[in-house]
């Protein structure tokens, strides 16, 4: 475990977090005395709720259960006028496909 002062960490804030982030643990101290720790998340079931949508993506990618596309929209492609459905039968569909599991 590193110790550092509070003077100190803001200085190299982002080399510290980039221990932490490796998994090391920093204790934080105030003219000697310890005050703070900085330690890892751990990636339970609940903090997937916490996690950014970047860091939630990447996971996913990780695990194999997401590809990201790797081309562009076409120029003008939020433009484009949209299918009619006034009866709501894709969204239908598509809520349908999510409950079998598809």
């Amino acid at each position: 475990m590193q110790t550092t002062s509070i003077t100190h960490l803001k200085n190299s804030l982002s080399a510290y977090l980039r221990n932490v982030k490796a998994g090391e643990e920093v204790l934080i101290t105030d003219r000697g005395r310890p005050i703070a720790r900085l330690v890892p998340v751990t990636r339970s079931e609940s903090m997937e709720e916490r996690l950014s949508i970047e860091e939630h993506l990447e996971d996913l990618e990780r695990r194999g259960l997401l590809r990201r596309g790797t081309g562009k929209l076409p120029e003008g492609f939020w433009d484009m006028p949209r299918m009619e459905d006034p009866e709501g039968l894709v969204l239908k569909g598509l809520l349908q496909e999510r409950e079998e599991g598809r």
